[in-house]
């Protein structure tokens, strides 16, 4: 059921508000009522009485592995090259039809559940909204240990209280928070082993994604583009907690990149880095993308390209030390974050074999670029409707229409949205077996108000905001795009009703899996995008779907719940109420 209502600038201001009281609004879900009566307050934190899972812990070679081991998924993408793909061959069309319910669980909170599980021996790690970690048994979905991290109020967090998964490494879990921490827990016992401050929230940031483990160091990232900040990702020393090195995603007066920036405007540039990079093993390479500069739909105070906004970076893993990048947008006035899922592929484009990464941006572009040296080989587009740019020149800058530009009065419809497309909150996913990647998006166009922009830190620095034209009329819809990666060719497309915003996983069997905001889990045919099953969950379907083995059965694990702000803003229906709950399905009997 979907419901109309007009979502322009005061609708997202608001969602933009929520980031300042979203600590509290946890708290009231449990203490409040405590308090009020006079009930003890609920414990946070619940360890395990004896050990968990296996004693030998999770190996560097284990990790780059990925997905070779059934039983594992170690990775929030499942393994080093970003694939989401399950070598699992028995998860075929024939199998997906018979799903059904093998176990679920609740989160206890609301916000979206957008995590991608871990899985190792015999235990699942899953993260939700507010930072709740739980271990679960992987077949059983018994509750082995749980700890709710303790979140201050006032947290800065633009677009929902989401934890998108842990990080696994030997005997710890690491989880990102709120506040801009790290956490470190055992994966045993779920007893913290460390937790250190990445950097001040109250300036502007948040930590909202799962960590990558390079060489015994988690490499995470940073959000906060909506507020002004300077953006970084960091590495840190999984036995200690203590940072090895930062890599700036704005560049300090002098450094390059610099005179692309005007004024001081590079000290609140933006350039988030919220979302999972990839690594390449062969060439020791680590890749990461970052969002929006700052302010987001005004850039008359920042002329000039704003390096490294919405670009991505390839570094040293053990330095950090950049060396190339490519910007997918430059001088973005959109929002149009270039955080969203990268590729590891070994393709053959013009006849000759190419390591390329490849990312279906938000701007509604699939992009190629050589993995080596950044050189860019083709963007083809892959949303329905896209015209703030016609084209590319020969070097890869894109050819922006002018009119598309935010304005005080705008007239022009511009597409994709300031949302997507592909948004790097959810996970696309790619079959080495079909060379396709599949790519769950939303189709939605919008008008971009420029406003003023007043810098102050820790609150929003915007400078406009979008009007959702698709939203307010019913014309927007949601997509599955099957993309050939070689080419940038659309196979086939799923469509929806409703935008598209749960990530994608699939498997050897030829399987895709995705859910739909209107609560439905789904599996498509990978070949051809026919539709083979669907089971009602009940919550928006937001999270990132993983398969796996345990107890000799296969399971499929999908996550449930959405956050109806989010969803408003998306075009999706507003009737669905909020609150997680992780559902775990087998075809066996």
């Amino acid at each position: 059921m979907r419901q109309a209502g007009k979502w322009s600038i005061a609708a997202a201001a608001g969602l933009l508000a929520v980031g300042l009281f979203a600590g509290p609004a946890l708290a009231a879900q449990t203490a409040g009522v405590s308090e009020e009566i006079g009930f003890a307050p609920v414990p946070t934190h619940f360890p395990a009485k004896t050990p968990v899972g296996p004693e030998a812990g999770v190996t560097d070679a284990m990790l780059k592995a990925g997905t070779n081991d059934p039983a594992s998924w170690l990775h929030y993408s499942g393994d080093y090259r970003g694939f989401r793909y399950s070598p699992i061959k028995s998860l075929t069309p024939a199998a997906a039809k018979k799903l059904k319910v093998a176990w679920s669980f609740p989160t206890g909170t609301t916000g979206q559940f957008e995590a991608s599980p871990v899985i190792y021996g015999g235990v699942m790690y899953v993260t939700t909204s507010y930072n709740r970690v739980f271990a679960l048994d992987a077949k059983t979905g018994a509750l082995l240990w749980r700890y709710d991290y303790p979140l201050p109020e006032g947290l800065r967090v633009c677009c929902g209280p989401v934890n998108r998964g842990v990080a696994i490494s030997g005997d710890v879990v690491l989880m990102g928070t709120l506040d801009a921490h790290l956490v470190a827990l055992d994966r045993r016992t779920g007893n913290i082993k460390w937790n250190i401050e990445i950097v001040p929230f109250k300036d502007g940031f948040a930590s909202t994604s799962a960590p990558l483990i390079v060489g015994g160091k988690a490499i995470t990232g940073i959000a906060g583009g909506e507020y002004g900040i300077r953006g970084f990702f960091d590495a840190y020393d999984i036995a200690t907690g203590k940072r090895i090195w930062r890599h700036y995603t704005v560049p300090a007066a002098g450094e390059p990149g610099s005179e692309t920036w005007t004024g001081t405007s590079a000290q609140t540039g933006g350039a988030p880095t919220w979302t999972t990079g990839a690594y390449d093993v062969e060439t020791d390479t680590l890749f990461w993308t970052t969002g929006n500069p700052s302010p987001d739909w005004n850039g008359d105070d920042r002329a000039g390209d704003n390096l490294y906004s919405n670009a991505i970076i390839a570094v040293d893993p053990a330095t950090g030390a950049r060396k190339w990048h490519y910007q997918f947008t430059p001088h973005d006035v959109w929002d149009y974050d270039g955080n969203s899922h990268i590729f590891l592929v070994d393709v053959e484009i013009g006849g000759k074999p190419v390591k390329a990464v490849v990312q279906p941006n938000r701007n509604g572009y699939f992009y190629a670029l050589d993995r080596g040296t950044g050189k860019f080989l083709f963007a083809k587009q892959y949303s329905e409707q896209l015209n703030w740019a016609k084209g590319f020149d020969e070097a890869g800058r894109p050819i922006i229409d002018p009119a598309a530009k935010p304005s005080e009065n705008p007239e022009m419809r511009v597409c994709p949205g300031n949302m997507g497309g592909l948004n790097g909150a959810w996970a696309a996913a790619y079959s080495p077996l079909t060379g396709l990647a599949y790519v769950p998006s939303i189709e939605g166009c919008q008008r971009f108000s420029k406003g003023i922009a007043v810098k102050m830190k820790g609150l929003p620095l915007l400078g406009g905001m979008p009007e959702a034209l698709d939203v307010n009329e019913g014309k927007d819809y949601g997509i599955l795009s099957a993309i050939d990666v070689a080419t940038g060719e659309i196979k086939w497309r799923y469509k929806d009703a409703d935008p598209m915003m749960g990530g994608a996983m699939t498997t050897a069997g030829g399987v895709v899996f995705s859910s739909t905001l209107d609560g439905h889990a789904l599996a498509l045919d990978a070949s051809t995008g026919a539709e083979l099953w669907r089971f009602r969950m009940g919550g928006a379907g937001r999270g990132q779907p993983v398969a796996y083995e345990a107890g000799g059965k296969t399971f499929v694990a999908i996550p449930s719940g959405g956050w109806s702000t989010i969803t408003g803003l998306s075009g999706g229906p507003l009737s669905i109420p909020d609150g997680g709950h992780l559902f775990v399905f087998t075809a066996d009997e």
